[in-house]
């Protein structure tokens, strides 16, 4: 006869929980029915649990909610003894599962400054999720907090929190206030995500502001150079936007995971994409919101080598922004500010990938000074950096070392993976000049020796 380990972690939550086996049994009914299944679990059933036998298949995540709810505070089935963690390196790869259990391990890596995610892979397989994945919006079950019930004060609060993590992001980089955004959206966003709403408006709209701040940390990531952990935390972005059932916000994300595959030179899925985030949006939101969707499909045509098909995509991002801009843009799709700016950049992008070195150092020129002074720094100096490159590859030595020099200016107090990289490779492009006693070009590298030693 097998002897089973009695499990105290289960037995001290159930007592502190003040319910009788029976009543427990009946909280994890409920939290199941919520989910669609049917369980026969009764008073028994928990003597079990905490005597040592573990609940079969899902059970253990309704116990950890119903726990949840009643205790006040989110629980995992680990917090009650019945898995024990491990360093899964699929996590967060699915979209099968309820994004805030997929969420919940990574950031524990992250605060435990575990490296095992940080140092994971991109993957060109992972980036096709979202184009098969055909659930609609889930049910959201649960509630983390008992009788705490989540309005528009709690969805105010967490837009407001994470609009202040992306200033300080985009003013001082990825590297600023990251552990603080983790630790929000663990203590915080997590178990509002599992609240009760007092309307299904405030349900969809806390949804979707979670989706924002995960994507930020996935931005985060990106700017720190963590590819493959950026791309999970964009496909739980992706996973809570489309339960979120908000319109455009799902596809939204899909046009990020299109610019990254871009970035690192993975198109294979890129087209696809972005061709299916613009499908589900186009029509549907305001017209800045749209050209942000039109010019990412653009840029992803300009890979494919269909130069014609992305010049007329991008004329049409270009001229939604001339056109009456109907709504205010929604909260989502404000991640890298005015949209004008952004399309100017992605244009930039297209231009120079059909070999348009002029338009491109235009198009970044003009983008670098289309948000508002004294915000956006790091992409400010990116986008001046870009110009810079393009000016160079005309010729305009000195013209690009003049707009290296206002990227530096920008670059100030800036802690970004991607900045060092462009400027290590700024002073690759520039030595030859240096070496030919070109004087800009010595100066130019003078700062950049000095930007690198204090960064």
């Amino acid at each position: 006869m097998t002897t089973r380990t009695p499990n105290s972690k289960l037995r001290g939550l159930v007592a502190e929980s003040g319910l009788t086996y029976a009543s427990l049994a009946g909280a994890v009914r409920a939290v199941a029915d919520e989910c669609g299944a049917a369980l026969r679990t009764n008073k028994s059933s928990v003597a079990h649990w905490v005597a040592g036998m573990p609940p079969a298949g899902d059970t253990s995540r309704y116990l950890a909610v119903a726990l949840s709810r009643r205790l006040g505070r989110l629980l995992t089935p680990a917090d009650l003894g019945l898995a024990e963690p491990k360093e899964d390196d699929s996590i967060g790869l699915a979209l099968g599962t309820d994004p805030i259990d997929a969420l919940l391990p990574m950031w524990r890596t992250e605060l435990d400054r575990r490296t095992f995610l940080a140092n994971s892979a991109y993957s060109v397989a992972t980036a096709a999720l979202p184009l098969s994945y055909v659930e609609e919006a889930a049910e959201r079950t649960a509630a983390a907090r008992s009788g705490h019930v989540a309005g528009k004060a709690e969805v105010a609060a967490v837009r407001d929190m994470v609009r202040v993590f992306s200033e300080m992001d985009e003013r001082h980089g990825g590297q600023h206030g990251r552990s603080a955004l983790v630790q929000y959206l663990n203590d915080e966003v997590a178990p509002l995500c599992r609240a009760r709403f007092r309307t299904e408006e405030n349900r969809q709209h806390l949804l979707s502001a979670a989706s924002r701040g995960v994507h930020l940390l996935g931005w985060k990531c990106y700017d720190a150079g963590q590819q493959g952990l950026a791309q999970r935390y964009y496909l739980q972005s992706y996973r809570l936007a489309v339960e979120s059932g908000i319109t455009g916000h799902d596809g939204f994300v899909m046009r990020t995971m299109a610019m990254q595959g871009l970035k690192l030179r993975r198109v294979e899925h890129c087209l696809g994409l972005a061709e299916t985030g613009l499908n589900r949006a186009k029509g549907k939101v305001d017209a800045q919101t749209e050209s942000l969707f039109r010019v990412v499909y653009a840029h992803t045509l300009a890979k494919a080598q269909q130069g014609q098909a992305a010049l007329a995509e991008a004329r049409r991002a270009r001229a939604l922004l001339e056109a009456d801009p109907g709504d205010e843009v929604p909260f989502w799709a404000l991640a890298w500010g005015p949209p004008a700016a952004s399309v100017l950049s992605r244009n930039a992008k297209v231009f120079e990938t059909l070999g348009d070195h002029r338009a491109a150092a235009e198009q970044y020129g003009r983008a670098a000074t289309a948000r508002p002074e004294g915000t956006y720094a790091r992409i400010v100096a990116l986008d001046l950096v870009a110009a810079a490159e393009m000016q160079l590859k005309r010729g305009q030595i000195e013209q690009a070392c003049e707009t290296w020099g206002r990227a530096l200016d920008h670059m100030d107090g800036v802690r970004s993976v991607r900045t060092r990289k462009a400027v290590t490779s700024m002073r690759r492009d520039v030595a030859r000049f240096r070496s030919r006693g070109v004087r800009s070009a010595a100066e130019l590298d003078e700062r950049a020796v000095d930007f690198l030693a204090g960064t």
